[in-house]
């Protein structure tokens, strides 16, 4: 049996959809930015590049942390990046710098990532106010003290 084909017991970001649409407008946010004037490549193709990259990094970064709370608030960044986006794409249409049909259809894509970070956030709200099992991190007290029986404490 190939790896491939095994039953999956660990989701990671990739598999999230939140974060596959992310990506998809990660991607075409990347091709406007592409397209800008050379006078922008320094300035609006920059921020639309960063911004895009910070929607879908905040996503990842918030999937890796074992707290509901550091989660959220990478989710809360990466919606704020998003929403940038959208205002770039404002940007794009009053400098004329695209056509009001291209930035239509990207700005629905973009309320459609939106929504389901929006929804995102609520499932992680939803998993605090149950408090369901989770992996949780140690604190630094508890690692220290794991730590303690094995090193001599002065190294520590």
């Amino acid at each position: 049996m190939k790896w491939e084909d095994q039953p999956k017991h660990y989701q990671t970001f990739e598999d999230l959809e939140v974060y596959q649409a992310a990506r998809e407008f990660r991607k075409a946010m990347y091709r406007v930015a592409a397209r800008l004037p050379a006078e922008e490549k320094f300035a609006l193709a920059s921020q639309i590049r960063r911004a895009a990259v910070s929607l879908t990094n905040n996503i990842a970064e918030g999937r890796g942390r074992f707290h509901f709370l550091d989660q959220i608030k990478f989710t809360l960044q990466a919606r704020g990046s998003l929403e940038e986006l959208l205002d770039d794409l404002n940007v794009c249409d009053d400098e004329g710098y695209l056509t009001l049909s291209e930035i239509e259809p990207l700005k629905q894509e973009g309320w459609r990532v939106h929504k389901l970070v929006n929804g995102y956030i609520r499932f992680l709200r939803s998993r605090i106010a149950s408090e369901s099992p989770r992996v949780r991190e140690s604190s630094d007290d508890e690692v220290s003290d794991a730590l303690s029986d094995r090193f001599n404490s002065s190294s520590l």
